[in-house]
């Protein structure tokens, strides 16, 4: 595999995208929601560049894996944090790997948890495609092909950049 993309010059390409979305689709006054860690990173970002003014809240879908059973809680916790109304809102939900689309299912159950809203755009950073569900990013960065015992991480945040690392057995 080639060397892993830079992610500035992506952020650039995907406010550009998300602004165009949502001028398309007629959404006005959306709040961000970033999914910890790197989803947060992102979403930070991409406010500042496309609607710096936007709420922004947080979500640890950890309470919501579907293998919360099998593995358990992960080291570190942190509490969602959505300091706005869920119901009829807008919302930019960022990730920054969507891979088997479960973490976004996850996330999904927890907003609605929270209420109903309007509507929810999915921002990723890399999509790795490799689906277990039927979810597709509304907008993004780019796709990777990655090599068997692989995957991608974002670290940050300062700087945002992308690594990759064994599976972890």
């Amino acid at each position: 595999m080639s060397a892993l993309p830079d992610v500035a010059p992506m952020l650039e390409r995907m406010a550009a995208d998300l602004t165009d979305y949502l001028a398309h689709r007629e959404i006005e006054n959306p709040a961000f929601v970033g999914i910890h860690t790197g989803g947060v990173w992102l979403a930070e970002r991409l406010r500042d560049q496309c609607l710096p003014e936007a709420p922004l809240g947080t979500l640890d879908i950890a309470f919501y894996r579907d293998d919360f059973e099998q593995n358990g809680l992960p080291p570190r916790v942190r509490p969602s944090e959505l300091p706005f109304s869920v119901d009829d809102r807008h919302l930019i939900l960022v990730d920054d790997v969507l891979m088997t689309g479960r973490t976004i299912r996850a996330a999904l159950n927890e907003l609605f948890d929270y209420g109903r809203p309007a509507s929810v755009t999915l921002v990723a950073l890399i999509d790795i495609e490799a689906r277990q569900l039927p979810i597709r990013a509304d907008v993004l960065g780019t796709s990777l092909t990655l090599p068997a015992g692989q995957r991608v991480k974002l670290t940050g945040p300062q700087p945002l950049q992308l690594t990759l690392n064994p599976v972890a057995k």
